[in-house]
């Protein structure tokens, strides 16, 4: 049975974005959005897994027989709407993936699956397995673990003040594009929103595009109020545009939030004696930086668990900086209905 939605009056996508942020349950679909959109039936409340799609126009052919176990949330309007059999909701096209993530948490705290897959709408740039097998290999994240996928290898960020965008050519993509810029630097807001400790980081460990699997338990280990807060710091307000700088930094922040005994470099000293991971990933301190004027975001290309560490792959405390991720096209503000469905074949999700 398809769920009845409201429309909700049209007004301008900011304003639209804080109306959402504040609703317990799914989303009221706004004007047309009620009229093309398959919701999902009731949620149920022991889900064993589910894959948490952000979506805006990828062809999600791939995410086909797993359909039953997906939760899309599509930000590309009708024009890109996901096919059936995958069902969705349709979200304004705000904050990349970081929103979609957040938003999926704060919305189903109280039945999340047991197991979690967060993905983008295309995974091949980053990972070289069938979701079957991503499946399994995240039905075995014990709680306080995050599962993440080769082939990228995990990267690094220490840009705490800032990041330099001016530095990478290989993220021209990004700064290239009108980026709402955030006031607050990235360590003020790892201090305050993610850590909560007044200590500066060498360095985090991220997953360039934002895939990964957690347990409930894990997830849970913060509060619903907790999530609800940096969803509103992150991504509302005059963050909820289509390419925030906070979604870049979120993008660095989601497995130390999950796991900081792992993904959080303290000091110089505070590194893993093994290279790797229980994911076979590069493990703390041994993270690959991209390096300063890199011409490619290609990051490091992990082909194998006996493959030896990247050249530009080097501890905190004795090289250079960073990286990004997710897809995109050029948006100088989000104020109409028209702006929430983008301009062009790339999305912010």
């Amino acid at each position: 049975m398809v769920k009845e939605t409201t429309a909700v009056p049209k007004t301008s996508s900011v304003a639209y974005a804080n109306q959402i942020a504040t609703k317990s349950n799914i989303l009221p679909l706004r004007g047309k959005f009620a009229l093309y959109s398959p919701m999902k039936p009731t949620r149920q409340s022991d889900l064993a897994f589910e894959i948490v799609v952000s979506h805006y126009n990828e062809d999600l052919t791939w995410l086909k027989q797993h359909s039953d176990e997906c939760c899309v949330y599509s930000k590309g309007g009708e024009k890109n709407a996901p096919e059936p059999p995958l069902t969705f909701t349709p979200l304004p096209n705000i904050g990349r993936e970081g929103h979609t993530f957040l938003y999926h948490i704060v919305n189903h705290y109280e039945n999340l699956a047991e197991v979690t897959l967060f993905v983008q709408g295309r995974i091949d740039d980053h990972v070289d397995m069938t979701v079957t097998e991503m499946k399994a290999k995240a039905l075995t994240t014990a709680p306080g673990q995050v599962t993440t996928y080769p082939f990228r290898e995990l990267e690094l960020f220490e840009h705490w003040e800032g990041i330099p965008w001016e530095k990478y050519p290989c993220w021209k993509r990004w700064s290239s594009m009108t980026m709402q810029k955030m006031q607050e630097t990235p360590l003020e807001l790892f201090q305050k929103y993610i850590s909560e400790d007044d200590r500066v980081p060498v360095a985090i460990g991220f997953a360039p595009g934002a895939i990964f699997a957690v347990n409930k338990q894990t997830i849970m280990r913060h509060s619903k109020a907790f999530y609800q807060r940096l969803l509103h710091k992150m991504f509302l307000g005059e963050m909820a545009h289509a390419n925030p700088e906070t979604g870049h930094y979120m993008e660095r922040f989601w497995l130390a939030l999950f796991n900081p005994s792992e993904y959080v470099q303290w000091d110089e000293l505070d590194l893993s004696n093994a290279e790797r991971n229980q994911d076979g990933q590069l493990a703390k301190g041994h993270w690959y930086r991209t390096p300063i004027g890199a011409a490619d975001d290609l990051g490091a290309m992990r082909r194998g668990e006996g493959m030896e560490s990247p050249e530009s792959s080097v501890s905190p405390s004795t090289g250079s900086s960073n990286t990004p991720e997710s897809s995109g096209t050029e948006l100088s503000s989000i104020t109409d209905e028209e702006t929430l469905v983008g301009k062009s074949g790339f999305g912010f999700d």
